[in-house]
């Protein structure tokens, strides 16, 4: 059973938000469906999406496991993106949680090893 998934994030000023989206995922958009929307394909089939939604901007919540936590954060620290909150759980499950100018959440969770 093939598994794919979109994740929206809403933001208000659609041109002001790429740039900093640009850095977060380190490059261009996988691609443009339209003026007001940018996507990228973080894992095979599995994308994350901004889109121009003044009334919903500042509310999204998005939560990627990725496989090296640790080498994803440096990544991201070097292009200039600092995280707004780190956490670690029951079991060892850390969590890295970024937040862009208008307030949405955009978290990556996995071991730090």
């Amino acid at each position: 059973m093939a598994q794919d998934l979109f994740a929206g994030i809403p933001v208000s000023d659609y041109a002001a938000a790429l740039p900093w989206y640009e850095q977060l995922f380190g490059g261009p958009p996988s691609f443009l469906p339209n003026d007001i929307e940018a996507v990228w394909e973080v894992a095979a089939n599995r994308y994350i999406y901004i889109v121009q939604d003044p009334d919903r901007a500042g509310n999204a919540l998005v939560l990627s496991f990725v496989d090296d936590l640790g080498g994803r954060v440096a990544e991201i620290t070097q292009r200039g993106i600092e995280p707004a909150r780190r956490g670690t759980y029951d079991g060892g499950v850390t969590k890295v949680t970024y937040r862009d100018a208008e307030g949405n959440e955009i978290s990556f969770g996995g071991g730090v090893g």
